[in-house]
């Protein structure tokens, strides 16, 4: 790709591949596409599809895990085919006007009559269907639509929706850029597939290298036979939470010393530094990098992690440091096991709050500091494979996130 330096002066994009020059022609959408009115008369397509911001456009019963319309009234639903393109006016944070997307099922299906449908020729599909995933089109949605009388959804024209402004290059230029989004997305798609063989392979092996009741596990490293011994937590290790310097106080933060909240346990940075000053004048107390963090309040109560930074806690964690004898990573790992069923039995309905008591005496099964290090090992490759993978589909994300701001104009 060439960066474009004359963008001002022509209608082009900020960013191009090599060889193309022209400018992008400026339509209306009623110049590619038309409006589809074909409604399902007979009752005869049963397959209703919802319009995600997040998803695009999926079966209603995969979306929702069950059918919300009623499946003797879909007579006055819109048939959707393969490639047609659907407006759904319901706003969110994702789609701030509406989502548009076009079904690429491969299947024939219907959709409520809430929705604006419309079938595009002499475009590509690809593209057009990324385009709509930028704000491009958003000002003229803003400058010829309003809220309507419900504050979630957006309300505009059928007629005024057909004559919104788009820029188009040539087919040549459409397939292109069609085929790098289109290589991006199975990018993505497949780390996130791999992210999510992992995960289930972790889930498996929770439930199998860890002891059950009997002492023994179910899958267990050649030469270990012996049963595990069940202690308290206490038994373990040393634990203690920390507190927050008093608020206001300006020379208590600012410092050198990152303030660990619970929303942040295994982030490598803190939002909030605290001084020495405030750490010398609160309860807020230090931990090291490779501290066990178990969060005890808020949303995040039960989630648990390794410190991956030296810092201070407030009193919404408890730090908990293996005395000689235990492995960290093996009594994190264990914890992050036991989480349902720590936050279903103290956290009723997830209101509440754990307490340094509760997680100090619950009750571990453990193997020899040999066995247990194996087993750590295991966990860990698997966690740093997981997090490779969700870095990569982060950054591939925000790649895309860039293309679409430089691509399309």
């Amino acid at each position: 790709m060439t960066k474009q330096n004359e963008k001002d002066a022509k209608r082009v994009p900020e960013l191009r591949f090599k060889g193309f020059t022209d400018d992008w022609e400026q339509v209306e959408l009623s110049e590619i596409a038309d409006k589809s009115t074909l409604k399902n008369r007979k009752n005869e397509n049963k397959i209703v599809l919802t319009n995600s911001a997040e998803f695009g456009i999926v079966k209603q019963q995969d979306y929702f895990d069950k059918n919300i319309a009623n499946s003797k009234n879909l007579s006055n639903y819109y048939v959707v085919k393969n490639n047609y393109f659907v407006y759904n006016p319901r706003i969110s944070n994702q789609a701030k006007y509406g989502p548009i997307n076009y079904n690429s099922l491969g299947i024939v299906g219907i959709m409520s009559p809430l929705y604006f449908v419309f079938k595009v020729h002499n475009v590509n599909n690809i593209f057009l269907g990324v385009l709509f995933k930028t704000n491009v089109w958003h000002r003229f949605m803003y400058e010829n639509g309003d809220t309507g009388a419900r504050s979630d959804r957006f309300s505009i024209k059928d007629s005024v929706f057909m004559t919104m402004p788009l820029n188009i290059p040539s087919i040549a230029e459409q397939s292109k850029i069609a085929k790098l989004f289109q290589s991006l997305d199975k990018t993505i798609t497949l780390h996130e597939e791999k992210q999510r063989q992992l995960e289930q392979l972790k889930k498996a092996l929770l439930q199998k290298m860890f002891a059950d009741e009997t002492g023994y596990p179910m899958l267990r490293f050649k030469g270990f036979t012996e049963k595990w011994e069940q202690v308290r937590l206490s038994k373990t290790s040393r634990s203690y939470s920390g507190g927050t310097p008093k608020v206001g106080v300006h020379e208590y933060y600012d410092g050198q010393i990152p303030f660990i909240r619970s929303g942040e346990i295994a982030s490598k940075s803190t939002e909030l530094t605290i001084s020495e000053t405030g750490l010398n004048n609160s309860s807020a107390k230090l931990v090291s990098k490779g501290d066990i963090l178990y969060a005890l309040y808020g949303a995040t109560s039960g989630e648990v992690s390794l410190s991956k930074i030296n810092g201070a806690i407030n009193q919404a964690i408890l730090a908990i440091k293996p005395i000689d004898g235990y492995e960290n990573y093996f009594l994190m790992t264990w914890l992050q096991k036991e989480k349902e069923q720590i936050t279903r039995t103290y956290l009723q309905g997830g209101q509440g709050n754990l307490s340094a008591k509760i997680v100090m005496n619950l009750v571990v099964n453990i193997p020899s500091l040999s066995e247990q290090s194996q087993i750590a090992q295991i966990f860990s490759k698997l966690d740093k494979t997981i997090t490779l993978h969700d870095q990569k589909i982060q950054y591939l994300k925000q790649l895309k996130r860039g293309l679409l701001q430089k691509v399309f104009i």
